[in-house]
């Protein structure tokens, strides 16, 4: 079993085409078996709690609207040949993503931080959904029908919290500064939405230190 520790964040288009990527690889690579450990990485560790208006993080970023354009247009080209229709028209706020890493943190305790992640990324990229609101994400979770009333109790607390800051700040002391980035048996990292052939030489790593054991 390869451990894939996968450093990203929910509203960054490329992590979705890394993820993307990552499973059309291990469909092509049926034989090779991974453990994906989602680990926090905040694109935007300052954001507002409440997140800020599209238009406002956009001026902020790119200088405009125009330049957003011709960035957002080649993402949403790249993400049509992995079968994923962006709607970055609909997005009307971007949002401070610690509720959602500390979801997913969650989840991973049920074994459902996949289905979890991906609800993630389909809410706020085909629907525009703020997944900085609670609200939200407890409609994914009713969604998913996943137990609303033990996130409820979880966000009360502060469990979480250090965590999502503490794992974006070790992805910097390790030289990440961009994701999506999958780190091999702690051992080997692939940076970017690589095509699923960058994985393949990690695939097959695994598989010949197994056979010499």
């Amino acid at each position: 079993m390869i451990q894939i520790d996968l450093f990203s964040d929910v509203i960054c288009p490329w992590c979705f085409i890394g993820k993307r990527r990552l499973e059309r690889a291990l469909k092509i690579r049926s034989n090779s078996k991974v453990n994906i450990n989602w680990r926090a990485f905040q694109l935007n560790p300052d954001m507002p709690k409440n997140g800020i208006a599209r238009e406002q993080y956009i001026e902020a970023k790119f200088g405009g609207p125009e330049r957003a354009k011709s960035i957002y247009d080649n993402i949403r080209r790249v993400g049509e040949s992995e079968g994923l229709e962006f709607r970055f028209d609909k997005i009307k706020r971007t949002p401070n993503t610690v509720l959602a890493h500390r979801l997913i943190s969650w989840s991973k305790h049920r074994e459902s931080s996949d289905l979890v992640v991906e609800s993630l990324f389909k809410a706020y990229f085909f629907e525009g959904l703020d997944i900085g609101s609670m609200e939200i994400l407890i409609e994914i979770l009713e969604e998913l029908e996943i137990n609303t009333e033990a996130f409820r109790l979880y966000i009360e607390t502060d469990d979480g919290i250090d965590e999502v800051s503490n794992e974006t700040k070790f992805a910097y002391e390790n030289g990440i500064t961009g994701v999506p980035c999958f780190i091999f048996d702690k051992k080997y990292s692939v940076s970017g939405a690589q095509e699923p052939e960058a994985f393949f030489p990690l695939f097959d790593l695994n598989i010949n230190g197994d056979a010499t054991k």
